[in-house]
């Protein structure tokens, strides 16, 4: 391990490139820690502790959304407006032939992704400043409309910024961007856990301590063997001669992998568990049907039980749903014909398509039930432990490794591309 650092540090190329992303890491905490005017901190704070789900998307924020900084709304527009494309992409004719363009294409539908990213922030920072004037503690004054208007623009603003600075480290090939913001923002929150847990020491609960490492490590080496786990389906190419010469004749495998959704079903689970009760919060405080009705969904989804059933069997489906969305079982099977290639005992075409679906649909089952429990971790360490300290965060866990993997082979690539330039 020293080795490969001490060999990254002497390539000056890669040193600055990893300097230039740490200094804009740097930049993204410092600009976390710069609050909006007008709000009462602390209150917020006891609001997001009170609630689970703004307290999940603060933790992803890095803190931003507890100090109601101007990047509080963090990467989340511009991960929602990427979700809408790949999703229009399978429907809008015109988009789907972008996607089939390479790069160029590509290149427009960020463009598009990056002109979403500005109304759907727009419109997020209306319904969260409007959320947290009708929560119970007094976190936002009366706001004038220009006051109103200001702050939306402000942390829209804010969003464009980190959208900037996301794709700037993109282009180091060092990792992505985006993740690295969200990577960055969770790792920031570590010493505050370790702050509470040392602050909230007791020595007759000292095997909870030494069961939450051991649970902590357990988890982290099953979201490695997840996030890295594929099943290798044998390829066979068949010989072709031309001539005198015979080509093909070889073996290869074609991977699929258990995780092929990554977090991304976390976060279609987390938008749609948010939003019933984010609405209801705007009636509540109101009288007849409609607020009878708020209290009861918004008690509804603090309930511990439903809240872990729903968020659980969401996470489940939407990992199916997403890899439908990104595994073409037809092109690949269209793909492995048109390259002379063939999966041995299995016949070319509509034969290679359906075992290629019932493969992936056996791998997905684990890779779905994993995400799921992963998802609800903190709420079944919390139900046999009882304490609200001592939580392991397991979407927390899973971006983390998975963003430090990627960020290792890219680095690792780097190094290679270097030694073959100098041979």
């Amino acid at each position: 391990m020293w080795e490969k650092i001490q060999r990254t540090w002497k390539i000056k190329d890669l040193r600055n490139r990893i300097l230039f992303v740490l200094a804009m890491l740097v930049i993204f905490r410092l600009v976390a820690h710069i609050p909006v005017p007008g709000v009462d901190t602390e209150n917020l704070k006891r609001f997001l502790e009170g609630n689970q789900v703004l307290g999940l998307l603060n933790i992803f924020s890095g803190g931003t959304m507890e100090n109601f900084s101007l990047i509080m709304l963090g990467v989340a527009p511009y991960i929602t407006a990427s979700i809408i494309f790949q999703l229009l992409a399978m429907i809008v004719p015109s988009l789907e032939e972008l996607t089939k363009e390479g790069e160029s294409g590509q290149q427009k539908i960020n463009m598009y992704t990056r002109l979403a990213t500005v109304p759907l922030a727009l419109l997020q920072a209306f319904g969260m400043i409007k959320l947290l004037g009708q929560s119970q503690f007094s976190i936002v004054g009366d706001l004038t409309t220009y006051t109103y208007v200001s702050i939306m623009i402000t942390i829209t603003a804010g969003t464009v910024f980190l959208m900037w600075i996301g794709e700037l480290v993109s282009e180091k090939n060092i990792g992505n961007g985006i993740s690295l913001l969200i990577f960055a923002g969770i790792v920031s929150s570590l010493p505050t856990v370790v702050q509470n847990a040392i602050v909230n020491y007791n020595p007759s609960q000292a095997y909870l301590y030494l069961m939450f490492v051991g649970l902590a490590i357990v988890t982290i080496v099953g979201v490695v063997i997840i996030n890295e786990g594929q099943r290798n389906i044998p390829v066979s190419y068949a010989k072709q001669v031309r001539g005198n010469r015979t080509f093909g004749g070889n073996s290869s495998h074609l991977p699929l992998r258990v995780n092929m959704a990554g977090v991304i079903p976390i976060i279609f689970a987390i938008s749609v568990v948010l939003f019933p009760s984010m609405i209801a919060q705007f009636f509540v405080n109101g009288t007849g049907f409609m607020a009878s009705a708020s209290r009861h969904v918004v008690a509804l989804f603090n309930n511990q039980l439903f809240y872990g059933i729903l968020y659980f069997l969401l996470v489940f489906g939407f990992t199916y749903f997403y890899t439908a969305v990104i595994f073409h079982p037809q092109k690949m099977a269209e793909n492995l014909q048109r390259q002379g290639a063939f999966i041995p005992g299995i016949r070319p075409g509509k034969e290679t398509e359906k075992y290629l679906q019932s493969t992936m649909s056996r791998l997905l089952f684990s890779g779905a039930l994993f995400l799921g429990l992963i998802a609800i971790l903190p709420l079944i360490v919390r139900a046999f432990t009882g304490s609200q300290s001592l939580v392991i965060g397991g979407t927390s866990l899973l971006i983390v490794v998975s963003v430090a993997i990627e960020m290792a082979k890219q680095i690792e690539s780097q190094i290679k591309m270097h030694e073959y330039d100098r041979v």
